[in-house]
């Protein structure tokens, strides 16, 4: 039994459905991509997945459970850690302030910031004053303070630089290996995702339009990218597999 199994869903908003009919599965240790189109309701696939928006049929099941009545604090003491696109940050506290504040006040388990060393030296300095890719660092650390089973990063990448984002993919691949936790990650770089993921869903209208391994997808990118991704070609401004096999970052990811 997977980790994650969303089964047939429709969800929506004052009961008019966005997505439909979209099953995914996600595994222990697993990468797995959400690809599509703006509008194609990928953000709204994981806000219900988190409880955060109206499910009108079909299944989400965790650990083999149903969470289908659970609230949002609920699933995420269940072990959902969502990681939203605006990063929802609080400005005006410090690195520090929201760790710990993540923690329970607590210090943050060591491990946590390992993944995230630059962290550690940005300990004073207020949200409000860090760079995107710090801003993106402290999300995913705030996240990973109540060692979630399931981390969802909705659109890792956006506003940062391309090289920053193919920093972040081998951390969150270090991540789902080490500590046996699934991660659903929705992506715009789709070339980059391709190189660190273990599968891949492509949406398309609200519904699901593709799914398969890195390996069945990758021959089919091209295809996939003109019908339902809005690009055609590999952005010249992001590493390929030849370049820097472990990413690099001028953030200190």
């Amino acid at each position: 039994m997977s980790l994650l199994e969303v089964r047939r869903l429709t969800a929506g908003y004052a009961s008019v459905p966005v997505v439909r009919d979209v099953s995914l599965s996600v595994e222990r240790g697993e990468l797995v991509a959400l690809l599509g189109a703006n509008g194609a309701g990928k953000t709204t696939t994981l806000l219900a997945i988190s409880g955060l928006v109206s499910v009108y049929s079909g299944e989400i099941r965790l650990d083999a459970g149903s969470i289908a009545g659970l609230a949002p604090a609920q699933r995420a003491r269940a072990g959902i850690q969502h990681v939203p696109e605006d990063r929802s940050l609080f400005p005006s506290l410090t690195v520090d302030e929201t760790i710990r504040l993540a923690c329970g006040a607590r210090r943050p388990p060591k491990w946590v910031l390992e993944y995230f060393p630059a962290l550690g030296e940005l300990g004073g300095r207020r949200v409000a004053a860090l760079s995107g890719g710090e801003q993106q660092m402290l999300a995913l650390a705030r996240a990973l303070c109540r060692d979630p089973s399931l981390l969802i990063v909705d659109e890792m990448s956006l506003g940062l630089a391309p090289l920053v984002v193919n920093a972040f993919f081998p951390v969150l691949r270090r991540i789902a290996a080490e500590r046996g936790c699934g991660v659903l990650i929705v992506e715009q770089h789709v070339h980059v995702a391709l190189r660190w993921v273990d599968r891949v869903h492509v949406m398309a209208g609200g519904t699901m339009a593709a799914s398969g391994t890195t390996d069945e997808m990758r021959p089919r990118i091209d295809e996939l990218a003109g019908a339902y991704l809005g690009e055609r070609t590999v952005p010249s401004s992001v590493p390929t597999s030849a370049d820097n096999e472990k990413g690099e970052n001028d953030e200190g990811v």
